[in-house]
């Protein structure tokens, strides 16, 4: 089993009724990657699909991979926080899920992975390398990590 130390919270940057097939098809055909971006992806009616088993690392965030569970609301196109109600509640409850499984893990965005080019310990809107998931996962689930 892998160690987890971070869940993390993504968007696709797109519409909210994307297609997972062509999700799939742009990592596969224009990434060239050979495992999917994330574990989880939620759809805009609040199902999700699931992309990868917790045992395999993904593509979400490069350089943090093999200790991470990645999970992906469709939307956010245009930098907007674009989830539906039922995205919301069904992204809390597989948080919340996840979180009693990986109970060491931290809740945070893909943003919040960004490189501290200032080293001042914080990571800001302008260090940021995606502006990904578009909202503030740490403030939204701040109760979640401390489960």
């Amino acid at each position: 089993m892998r160690d987890i130390k971070f869940i993390v919270v993504h968007c696709t940057a797109g519409q909210p009724n994307q297609k997972t097939e062509s999700i799939l098809d742009y990592w596969k055909r224009v990434l060239k990657w050979k495992s999917v971006g994330y574990h989880i992806i939620i759809n805009e009616d609040g199902t999700y699909e699931r992309l990868s088993p917790d045992e395999n690392p993904t593509n979400g965030v490069k350089g943090h991979n093999h200790h991470s569970i990645h999970i992906c609301y469709k939307g956010g196109l245009g930098g907007k926080d674009t989830r539906t109600e039922s995205q919301k509640n069904m992204l809390r409850i597989i948080l919340q899920d996840y979180k009693l499984k990986y109970r060491k893990a931290f809740i945070l965005g893909h943003r919040d992975l960004s490189p501290d080019l200032n080293k001042d310990g914080l990571i800001t809107k302008g260090e940021w390398v995606k502006i990904c998931p578009c909202f503030s996962a740490m403030e939204e689930y701040k109760n979640l990590n401390t489960l």
